[in-house]
């Protein structure tokens, strides 16, 4: 490896199968690590966040893929790295134009990263299941079996707020999602 500089690297989106982005991000980790090339390359990542969702009355997190069908290198780019990521049972082509790829731009980076590490420390997202304008039931409290339309949706508090027929008149009255089902 004499007279070789050492070169930034970046970050590259390569297609992977999808469904299959953590067993590919895997199988390219040990390939790297096998070929030696360790110093070469940087995080391999599968861009998630959190997601709270309650179905038939039961809380559940989960972990969802961002972009599902694609992962994010960090690499030297250059033949011999290119070569090892391409030839990695599982990955597609990288994402960029004739056949040369495009690094990702700093903003992206550090957004899609933000997100990986919120979704690592933070409380869940909370995933709403309403439009507004839907017509809704509401499941639970005073309002109970009666049908409304979504007015508006605050997801960082978890509440849905319903218009409400009550003796004629349309009323809105805020919700906790997990009381409201679409009808």
């Amino acid at each position: 490896m004499q007279g070789k500089t050492a070169m930034a690297k970046k970050w590259y989106v390569v297609r992977v199968q999808t469904g299959r982005e953590n067993k590919v991000r895997e199988g390219l980790a040990r390939r790297v690590k096998s070929s030696g090339l360790e110093e070469r390359f940087g995080r391999i990542v599968v861009p998630t966040e959190k997601i709270s969702q309650i179905r038939e009355g039961k809380r559940s997190v989960r972990e969802q893929k961002i972009y599902p069908g694609y992962i994010m290198v960090e690499m030297e780019m250059d033949d011999e790295t290119w070569f090892l990521v391409r030839e990695t049972p599982g990955l597609g082509d990288f994402i960029g134009t004739d056949q040369k790829p495009l690094p990702m731009q700093t903003h992206e980076v550090e957004r899609l990263l933000g997100q990986e590490t919120q979704a690592k420390e933070d409380a869940p997202q909370i995933k709403l299941d309403f439009k507004v304008g839907e017509m809704v039931k509401i499941k639970e409290g005073p309002f109970q079996n009666m049908d409304g339309r979504v007015d508006e949706i605050f997801p960082q508090k978890g509440l849905v707020q319903v218009q409400v027929a009550i003796f004629g008149r349309t009323t809105p009255v805020k919700l906790e999602y997990w009381k409201v089902e679409p009808i």
